[in-house]
């Protein structure tokens, strides 16, 4: 073997070996009686009809079944984020609030909303709310208004389910108010 000797030459090219190897495949074709060309022709046709199915014809049908459920969950997505996109909007609208008002706006909402079972305590731009057996009712309603009329923002909560018969919940929540 030279120096100048190609892998091709060594090697025979692929499209020689599938040839060589379609050739054989066709001598033993010829080779087989009529009933066992049937046979084969059969599991052929059902391997590839498995194949379609599995790889063509299912994954489109499960795709079809499952749209209307994601098209719903897509919708909802949407409602939520164009729900809140207007309330930001809605937000952004409103006067600046300085920062007495907002502490002062935050104090009437926790009288209104919470009553005896929540006690703020507000140094700064910050505010911390203590709650004890107070309703989730009553906490949601704290959380929308203190947003709506004293620009809190809840940074930190801490609460746990009180032991109390009703549904009520004890713990620690910081809320952030507008600067000055």
């Amino acid at each position: 073997m030279s120096n100048s000797t190609t892998i091709n030459e060594i090697k025979p090219p692929l499209a020689q070996v599938l040839s060589s190897k379609l050739t054989l495949i066709k001598q033993y074709w010829q080779q087989l009686k009529p009933r066992d060309r049937r046979i084969w022709l059969v599991i052929g046709v059902a391997l590839s009809m498995c194949l379609l199915w599995l790889i063509a014809i299912a994954p489109a049908l499960n795709t079809l079944r499952n749209a209307p459920g994601l098209h719903r969950q897509i919708d909802a997505q949407i409602e939520n984020m164009q729900r809140i996109s207007a309330e930001a909007k809605s937000l952004q609208k409103q006067p600046k609030l300085s920062l007495d008002d907002a502490q002062k706006a935050l104090h009437n909402t926790v009288t209104q909303r919470l009553g005896g079972t929540g006690q703020i305590s507000i140094t700064g731009n910050r505010a911390l709310l203590t709650l004890k057996n107070a309703t989730p009712q009553s906490v949601a309603e704290f959380l929308t208004e203190a947003r709506i009329n004293a620009r809190a923002i809840p940074q930190e909560a801490k609460i746990t389910r009180s032991n109390a018969p009703n549904p009520s919940w004890d713990g620690s929540m910081t809320l952030t108010l507008p600067a000055k």
